[in-house]
């Protein structure tokens, strides 16, 4: 008997990869995921400090958070549609790059302003690692086999995101918060290097570029114009004044022309067509809800944590392992049943129902709930976050054209990203306007708690006064119960924002087609649609050229037999 050799791989590609090769050449995309999420998530814990020390009030913490949200959004299906014509690896590369910079350019910021247009072009680089990582993946992984590693994406999202806020917090108490910035640097060159050394991708026929700029231009006037208006009516203006009008009335405006000009673009930004196919319209909609719960969720849970629950930046890091233990488990175990069992719904069902319960039990919270409780339900939003974020991306590649996975995977995140921004300002509307409202009415407890702090009560009332986000923890017992009480009522009337958004998540999970997953890549669809046009039309050629080159002989004996087939026939009544 001839000596075994190795076992044979679980899973090859079209190039023959085994799993450790795919690994490899994932490495360098897990590390730059690693590197976003990280760069994103170092900062929760201690923002609230941060907009403190550069005197930011509420609007200034929701709009550092909207504006890396918005900027992803509108640059998610840029990335996507330069993944469709030029080079993914350098793209990517690129991507690591812009987002790298403008983290430590942040680091220098003196105002709320300079670190809002930060995080702002940050968002620019972080929208192309989250499309590209994905469209790379699906290059070299068919749908089937890409459950389990779509699992080790949800693993290092949830890694960056528990590992984030403890360091940040840490840093932010020993040396300060600007360091949080610089810290996701040593991880950036390294997945520079481990990119570019591990992944090789065979390239597209190359085509002409072509990108829709008036379609961005509309798009990002359409967004902020929303999300500007959301910031500020009800405080700068009232909800029904002329410079509403002109907002919500200049975003609907642009709206309107850009599904013009991308129903006329050769490359549009957004292909409308797209949303014929019904498995990419319901995943869009599943995904608006999921992408508030995942950004709305870490930035008031942390608001939470330290402003009604008066933790520092390091206990609120602590605080919120329940909700990304949550979609660790969730991601990493679904992950890994879908490409055992090549069944996905009802895994995204089961998502659905968490990220519903998880919601509308965060709108029960007070400063004083027990925290186990608080525990379970951060828990069940973030396995509800988990089981569905990154399948739905993989359930819109599985019946997408090869030709335009970019796009799809990219329109997803995008509205995903969209979804996320606009929750977000609207759940930092509705808590700064709830938080006003409530201080009003407690204006005479907040006397009688000052009266009672003798020398420190004119230094406690001037800071008050500012109108800059208070940090609670530092407050003497008897404010820092007022404010505890205060913000933990507006946050948890923030969450029921996300409520519906959430059933709107479940109805259209329900709706999906339940299409099988297909165990071959993008490259290798792509192939076989191309050996199939060659098939036909060989086919076609070859019955072409059978039939014009009959001899004479054999042209008369077709002739005859059809001659006789045609009188052995009975005439057709007249």
């Amino acid at each position: 008997m001839a000596s075994s050799s190795s076992p044979a791989p679980a899973a090859l590609t079209e190039s023959g990869m085994t799993h450790r090769q795919v690994l490899e050449a994932l490495s360098g995309l897990l590390l730059g995921m690693f590197v976003s999420m990280l760069a994103s998530t170092v900062v929760s814990t201690s923002l609230p400090v941060i907009i403190h020390d550069l005197g930011g009030d509420q609007a200034a913490f929701t709009w550092v958070v909207t504006a890396t949200l918005l900027t992803t959004a509108i640059s998610t299906p840029v990335w996507g549609k330069l993944a469709d014509l030029v080079n993914r690896k350098l793209l990517f590369q690129l991507a690591i790059g812009i987002f790298v910079v403008a983290t430590a350019a942040a680091g220098f910021a003196q105002n709320p302003e300079w670190l809002i247009a930060m995080r702002a072009v940050q968002g620019l680089g972080a929208g192309g690692l989250a499309a590209l990582s994905q469209v790379i993946m699906a290059d070299i992984i068919s749908p089937r086999e890409r459950g389990r590693y779509m699992g080790l994406f949800g693993a290092v999202m949830a890694l960056a995101t528990i590992g984030g806020p403890l360091v940040g917090g840490l840093i932010t108490d020993s040396l300060g918060w600007r360091w949080n910035f610089y810290v996701a640097l040593p991880f950036a060159i390294a997945a520079l290097i481990i990119v570019q050394r591990t992944l090789h991708l065979k390239p597209f026929t190359a085509r002409k570029v072509s990108i829709d700029y008036l379609g961005i231009i509309l798009l990002s006037t359409a967004v902020s114009l929303l999300l500007i208006w959301v910031t500020l009516a009800g405080d700068s203006f009232d909800w029904w004044s002329i410079p509403t009008l002109l907002m919500v009335g200049g975003a609907i405006v642009a709206a309107a022309l850009f599904i013009l000009v991308e129903l006329r673009s050769r490359e549009p930004l957004v292909p409308l067509s797209m949303f014929r196919n019904r498995t990419f319209t319901l995943a869009v909609l599943a995904s608006i809800a999921t992408g508030i719960a995942m950004f709305g969720a870490s930035v008031f849970l942390s608001q939470y944590m330290q402003l009604a629950r008066g933790a520092t930046p390091t206990q609120a890091g602590l605080m919120t392992i329940p909700m990304i233990g949550g979609l660790l488990v969730a991601s990493v175990g679904v992950g890994q049943l879908i490409t055992r069992f090549g069944h996905w719904k009802p895994y995204l069902i089961g998502g659905g129902v968490s990220l519903i319960a998880g919601s509308w039990l965060l709108t029960t919270i007070h400063y004083d709930t027990n925290f186990a409780l608080v525990s379970v339900y951060m828990f069940l939003l973030g396995a509800g976050v988990g089981m569905t974020m990154q399948n739905l991306v993989l359930i819109v590649q599985n019946t997408t054209e090869p030709t335009k996975i970019g796009v799809a995977s990219s329109g997803v995140t995008f509205f995903r990203s969209l979804g996320g921004s606009i929750g977000v300002s609207v759940m930092g509307a509705a808590l700064a306007s709830q938080v006003t409202d409530l201080l009003g009415g407690r204006k005479a407890d907040i006397t009688a708690a000052l009266a009672t702090l003798g020398d420190q009560a004119p230094t406690w009332a001037q800071q008050l006064q500012s109108g800059s986000l208070p940090q609670v923890s530092a407050m003497p017992d008897a404010l820092r119960v007022i404010f505890e009480d205060v913000y933990a009522q507006g946050i948890s009337h923030s969450f029921l924002i996300l409520v519906p958004f959430a059933i709107m998540s479940l109805i259209a999970i329900v709706f999906l087609p339940n299409v099988p997953l297909t165990r071959m890549t993008n490259r290798e669809r792509l192939e076989a649609g191309e050996a199939d046009l060659a098939t036909v039309s060989v086919s076609e050629g070859m019955e072409t050229l059978t039939a014009t080159a009959e001899s004479p002989v054999e042209s008369d004996r077709h002739r005859h037999s059809d001659e006789s087939r045609a009188a052995s026939r009975p005439e057709s009544p007249r």
